[in-house]
């Protein structure tokens, strides 16, 4: 991929739920919410100062950032300050 995020940006893709429930329920992709988490893929140089790295997993909000297509496939550019933390 040839996208590198500048000044505190930070290019993350959401990771996958799960289509069924923990009892055994499908959930359509139409009453799915988008999830909240996902793994950084780049990181701009100002972020990297704000202690976010390139594998990280964090959590955002439901209206953070703009989301974009790369090669087929959906990515959320966030700004560092959007990122409410990180799951380790």
């Amino acid at each position: 991929m040839a996208f590198e995020p500048l000044k505190d940006r930070v290019l993350v893709i959401r990771e996958e739920q799960s289509n069924q429930t923990a009892s055994g329920l499908y959930i359509p992709d139409t009453a799915k919410e988008k999830p909240l988490t996902g793994k950084v893929v780049a990181v701009g140089p100002d972020a990297i100062e704000d202690g976010i790295n390139i594998d990280d997993v964090v959590v955002f909000a439901h209206f953070s950032g703009m989301e974009i297509t790369i090669e087929g496939k959906e990515y959320l550019i966030l700004l560092s300050k959007e990122v409410l933390g990180l799951i380790k």
